[in-house]
């Protein structure tokens, strides 16, 4: 009996994978654009972006340009070049700004506005960050309705307040002191950076505070342990921002303060720039200079801190 013979396996020959989209398959194949080609020409598009944001970035900063180097001017060449390079640079304008009109020097000035934006940006710190912690983390009755009136209070102007407090003050006993300037800040007055705070904390994960509350952590320990070491960003741009508002606030020091050893250097700019009927615009632009160094390098020391803390507020929640 003969056997039949056993079939052989045909093997089927692959085929090429299909052509995704976007890539170039030959002829007859979808007309798509070959990666390479767009690598290629984002490189070529990277100069023409950096080119145009150096062109804006000149244009934003051509005012600070122009007032560092009209510090160097005289009057008759400030009102008359728009340009920021001076003819001659002369550093007679930053000694004479320096020592003022009066008998004190800028140093006083500068001393008196630490003496108030330090302690103001210690209790704006404190408050704010308890106040934060209270309505992002408990439960409590009317927590919602005292969150939107605090809100609210961020629409008010502040020169609707400006009457009642220096009534306030009066009565109590506080003018021509800093205690106006600092006081309110302990209380949370400052909405603005009680909401970023809250916002930053909504974004925070629970699972360490829940572990440390078995552990037999308190409310204060875990404020203290584990979320300010997490708001380390938000309380940095905090006092960024504080620092930068109170260096460069007016009303508040002309409406409390009348002595003039007392004087911050918001106010001392303003009696350089009438205490003569000629203006000697080179001194007063000069001591503007100085007044701006404290302010920029804060934030240049505080960059990185400060950009995270600002957008991760402004997005998480």
């Amino acid at each position: 009996m003969s056997r039949l013979p056993t079939p052989q396996r045909r093997s089927t020959p692959l085929q090429p994978p299909l052509p995704l989209a976007g890539e170039g398959g030959g002829e007859g194949r979808g007309r798509g654009h070959s990666p390479t080609l767009t690598l290629g020409r984002d490189r070529g598009n990277r100069p023409l972006r950096y080119l145009a944001l150096a062109a804006v970035a000149i244009v934003m900063l051509y005012p600070l340009l122009w007032l560092v180097g009209a510090s160097f001017k005289s009057n008759a060449e400030i009102f008359s070049s728009a340009g920021f390079w001076p003819d001659r640079f002369d550093f007679g304008a930053y000694a004479k700004g320096w020592k003022t009109s009066t008998e004190y020097t800028f140093a006083t000035y500068f001393l008196n506005s630490f003496l108030i934006t330090i302690p103001r940006i210690v209790v704006t710190v404190i408050s704010c960050v308890l106040v934060a912690y209270a309505f992002a983390r408990f439960e409590f009755w009317g927590r919602k309705l005292l969150f939107s009136i605090m809100i609210a209070t961020m629409m008010l102007p502040l020169i609707v307040l400006r009457l009642p407090q220096y009534l306030v003050f009066r009565e109590i006993g506080w003018l021509d002191s800093y205690l106006p300037l600092i006081v309110p800040s302990a209380f949370a007055t400052d909405t603005f950076f009680v909401f970023m705070l809250v916002q930053f904390l909504r974004g925070i994960p629970r699972d360490m505070e829940e572990a440390a509350q078995i552990d037999g952590c308190n409310a204060l320990q875990l404020l203290w342990h584990i979320i300010v070491p997490l708001l380390k960003p938000a309380i940095i741009s905090v006092i960024v921002f504080q620092f930068i508002w109170t260096m460069n606030d007016f009303m508040g020091p002309l409406i409390y303060l009348a002595s003039v050893e007392k004087y911050p250097v918001s106010l001392a700019l303003k009696m350089s720039i009438g205490a003569t009927e000629e203006v000697e615009w080179a001194n007063v632009i000069a001591i503007s200079v100085v007044a701006l160094i404290p302010s920029i390098a804060v934030f240049f020391a505080a960059q990185k801190h400060f950009i995270e803390g600002a957008t991760s507020s402004g997005v998480k929640g």
